[in-house]
């Protein structure tokens, strides 16, 4: 069984989690600039056994598509070119940004850490987009 990999895409930076090869825990892994992300995903599934991407799918509160939602749609048509042995789900990702900063407070992160650091708000939504589509899917 390999590992499910999530995916915060977004505009400048892209937020990435995956799971444990038993696919027991979701875990940061990390904070990429956007532009380097076919490189990244490239070098690690090739080193890690990953059997499914699951990327956010960017929709306003109000059940509308985002700006944001025709970049991810090209990034997932452009990874399916090329891997189309790996299936990607989207899952709803609104809200995730709010509850990364909530955790981020709750954990005690410190308000500049929280302000100079965009990346970790990135990496925790990915976090848990994976550890609510796990919850879905009864894993």
């Amino acid at each position: 069984m390999g590992r499910i990999l999530a995916i915060d895409y977004g505009k400048k930076r892209t937020g990435l989690a995956v799971t444990d090869p038993l696919r027991i825990i979701a875990n940061g892994l990390a904070t990429i600039p956007t532009s380097d992300i076919f490189d990244y995903l490239t070098q690690y599934v090739a080193k890690e056994s990953v059997d499914q991407l699951v990327i956010g799918k960017p929709i306003q509160p109000n059940g509308q598509p985002s700006e944001n939602l025709a970049r991810v749609e090209n990034f997932v048509n452009r990874w399916r070119k090329l891997h189309p042995e790996m299936p990607i789900d989207y899952y709803d990702e609104r809200f995730t940004s709010v509850i990364a900063h909530q955790a981020m407070i709750a954990g005690g992160v410190k308000k500049k850490t929280r302000r100079e650091d965009k990346g970790l708000v990135d990496e925790i939504s990915a976090t848990i987009i994976l550890q609510d589509y796990m919850r879905s899917k009864g894993l």
